[in-house]
């Protein structure tokens, strides 16, 4: 089931390149966040009434509504660094990192790039688990249980040089865009047998198999709930293969599709004007491994 919100934030089940709406069944909350919590909370004993919408309910063309981040203001947003095996074999550490949920941004919005002084901004597509159960402390063979699906992100990425600043360097308003919908868990039962792709006008970027990750969906998940608690709503970054990474600028048009999920799309805009060779940057095998890199400015810190 493809769960999305649009338009004032109405409550829609994407079908075949439609519409269905489904606010008449789903308990509305205060805020948009509380509405997706509870169809989070009452999805069992919701489901049959949705399934009975999406065969008889109404249905509008996608192209005449506007989607809206499915998840619209998370609790907290947290994110694997370095995850990912960047088909050389790489293990690293496991460490992560928070994202502020102000980051959040709507399908087909624009990411504002900061005027901070950045070397670089960089884009991360990635897969993003949406939490469904409240996980603490949990073990890696019951981590899957406490995902309830699964969307499409993009990290964007302000690269600065070490200094108070790098920290927020992907906290910025509107970097964090998701979408277009979320996927229940059960239509992906195996999330390391999707593929992440994404293009920046037209020129093909990213383009993994989540198989590559170097810890596993379940291993991240139980290692990230020993950091922070989990909440139902939250969204957890899973990591990016940086073998596709590059800048975005001003004007561009990014495309994130990644299997089961759907498509993201979103604009760049650069209130600055600045430039940076277009294209993927170029890493070596051993850059990889080691964590670091050259491109625009060479990497003086573990990839995230």
């Amino acid at each position: 089931m493809k769960i999305a919100l649009y338009d004032d934030y109405k409550v829609g089940l994407l079908d075949d390149g439609h519409v269905v709406d489904v606010g008449a069944v789903v308990p509305t909350g205060a805020v948009p966040q509380q509405t997706v919590e509870n169809l989070i909370a009452d999805f069992a004993s919701l489901r049959g009434a949705l399934e009975r919408e999406l065969k008889q309910g109404k249905r509008v063309p996608l192209g005449s509504v506007t989607l809206r981040a499915p998840v619209p203001r998370p609790g907290k947003i947290v994110c694997m660094g370095g995850n990912f095996g960047e088909f050389v074999g790489r293990k690293g550490v496991l460490w992560g990192f928070l994202k502020s949920p102000e980051a959040v941004l709507d399908p087909g919005g624009t990411v504002v790039l900061s005027r901070e002084d950045a070397n670089i901004f960089h884009h991360e597509a990635e897969l993003v688990a949406v939490i469904g159960r409240t996980a603490s402390a949990v073990s890696k063979d019951g981590a899957l249980g406490h995902i309830f699906g699964y969307t499409c992100g993009c990290d964007v990425s302000g690269r600065f040089a070490p200094d108070s600043r790098q920290q927020f360097g992907k906290s910025f308003d509107t970097f964090a865009p998701i979408g277009p919908c979320i996927v229940t868990a059960d239509e992906i039962p195996d999330p390391h047998r999707v593929h992440v792709r994404m293009w920046v006008d037209g020129q093909p970027r990213h383009d993994y198999p989540m198989s590559d990750i170097a810890h596993s969906v379940e291993e991240s998940l139980a290692w990230m709930s020993t950091m922070v608690t989990l909440k139902p709503g939250d969204l957890f970054f899973l990591g990016t293969n940086h073998q596709g990474i590059g800048p975005l600028q001003d004007g561009e048009r990014a495309v994130i599709e990644i299997d089961a999920v759907g498509r993201l799309e979103f604009g760049v805009s650069d209130p600055l004007k600045r430039r940076w060779p277009k294209g993927i940057d170029e890493v070596s095998a051993k850059d990889l491994r080691e964590g670091t890199g050259v491109g625009p400015g060479r990497r003086t810190r573990p990839l995230a």
